[in-house]
């Protein structure tokens, strides 16, 4: 944050607008925010090359240093201490679950997404009914996603899925999922696109966003960035990388402009976010460019194959500032959990937990299973042996797997409440085992009991 309040400068939206032809927008150290920084910090607890001391055979494996650690996040609304997942409440709630439920089952933060909030109910009526948190009755700090995800995937007709498994560039950068319409269109100052719930036409920009995100108010933003897919052309990503440069320095002048003018309200975070796809160039490149700006933090996006995901991340935090968080966007499965804790991720996300429990999964240490089977109709045991969570304690699955089969909403309820504790207890446990310096062994016998 810039030290000299006297040198603030307001700057419209139109001054700021980005030409990749032209000269850099103003430096954001031009603008001063009057809001308290101090509000949000991060601090490094332990490090995990520190506590477990990994072997030549381990880094070797990992292709490089272990970067994890555990910390605490410090936001207006309580502390994060990390490693810890997010749980996703997209439209400010976590679907079928009560946030006193979500309290309870010990998830320290929420993330909401700005893209639906924007449509629905609009971004003004949470400003007015005092941010994210008072609107979905949730005491503790909160995430807000720029909606470039959201903008991409649903303007592509991908609609909740992109295909991040498999390289193939051979296809039209403009790509359009089959039979479908494009509804996104990406120029240099922003993106046009039509809502998914009833055709009209929007506008989103750097400036937009981060106007849309403050009156959200959650602690923690992202700036708005260019989601690319693994079927880009190199020459695509580059362009996009470049894109997102100079929107992220938009965002920042946007941000200190809006909190200044909005001193009174609690100060929010924002996040750079990395884009580069699978390029190890253009990921470092952009962790230099960004890390030299004045974010608070940092989400890792885009294009993660699974079996690189480990190498990606690592390369970022190899380059990211280690005083700043990492957030990775979008990942809930156990061995890209400690995959991604192992390379320097603080935090991540996921709507997994409650998407799979809509069809009647549930997460266990053996595995994942399908309580719609027709086994579970006499099985008088809880989801889970030895799970404190509230479904657990109090519900069977044979009452679980009848209220499926009756297509009752409260199998959700139930099943989202175990998977959210399983997900969220397993990175406080991997939390835990670092400081311990056992990390390597607990993820050997999770995994091994997970996917046997």
């Amino acid at each position: 944050m810039p030290a000299n309040p006297a040198s603030a400068t307001s700057v419209s939206v139109s001054a700021v607008s980005a030409d990749p032809g032209s000269a850099d927008p103003v430096a954001p150290a031009a603008v001063s925010a009057a809001a308290d920084q101090s509000q949000f910090s991060f601090t490094v607890g332990t490090r995990l090359a520190d506590s477990c001391a990994p072997s030549a055979s381990q880094l070797s494996a990992n292709g490089g240093e272990f970067l994890g650690r555990t910390g605490t996040i410090t936001t207006p609304h309580g502390e994060i201490r990390t490693p810890a997942f997010i749980a996703v409440g997209t439209k400010a709630t976590v679907k079928s679950v009560l946030p006193e439920s979500m309290a309870e089952l010990g998830a320290q933060a929420l993330l909401a997404n700005a893209y639906h909030l924007y449509l629905q109910p609009g971004a003004e009526i949470l400003d007015e009914a005092g941010g994210l948190g008072a609107f979905m009755n949730w005491s503790g700090p909160t995430f807000t996603d720029s909606g470039g995800f959201q903008v991409m995937s649903l303007g592509s007709g991908f609609k909740k899925v992109i295909d991040m498994k498999s390289v193939d560039t051979s296809g039209p950068d403009d790509a359009v999922a089959p039979g479908k319409e494009r509804l996104a269109h990406i120029d240099d100052d922003g993106v046009w696109f039509k809502s998914h719930l009833n055709g009209d036409r929007h506008r989103f920009s750097p400036e937009i966003s981060m106007l849309v995100q403050h009156q959200i108010g959650a602690d923690i933003i992202f700036a708005f960035d260019e989601l690319t897919t693994l079927q880009n052309s190199r020459g695509y990503q580059e362009e996009s990388l470049e894109r997102t440069r100079l929107w992220a320095l938009r965002c920042l002048e946007e941000h200190f402009r809006l909190t200044s003018s909005r001193a009174a309200k609690p100060y929010q975070a924002l996040f750079g976010v990395i884009q580069g796809a699978q390029y190890e160039d253009l990921r470092r490149k952009a962790c230099r460019d960004l890390g030299a700006m004045d974010f608070d933090g940092y989400g890792i996006g885009g294009a993660l194959e699974k079996e690189n995901l480990g190498t990606i991340v690592r390369w970022c935090n190899e380059e990211l500032p280690e005083d700043k968080p990492r957030h990775l966007l979008g990942i809930s499965e156990p061995d890209d959990i400690f995959t991604a804790i192992e390379n320097g991720a603080d935090t991540f996300d996921c709507v997994s937990p409650t998407r799979v429990a809509r069809n009647s999964a549930f997460y266990t240490p053996a595995g994942r299973f399908n309580l719609s089977g027709a086994k579970y109709k006499r099985d008088f045991g809880p989801l889970q042996k030895g799970c404190d969570c509230y479904a657990c304690a109090n519900y069977s699955r044979a009452y679980i797997h009848h209220l499926f089969k009756a297509k009752e909403m409260l199998s959700a309820t139930l099943i989202s409440i175990h998977n959210e504790r399983f997900v969220v207890k397993m990175v406080d446990d991997a939390r835990l085992a670092i400081e311990a310096g056992t990390l390597f062994e607990f993820k050997a016998e999770t995994l091994a009991q997970y996917y046997s």
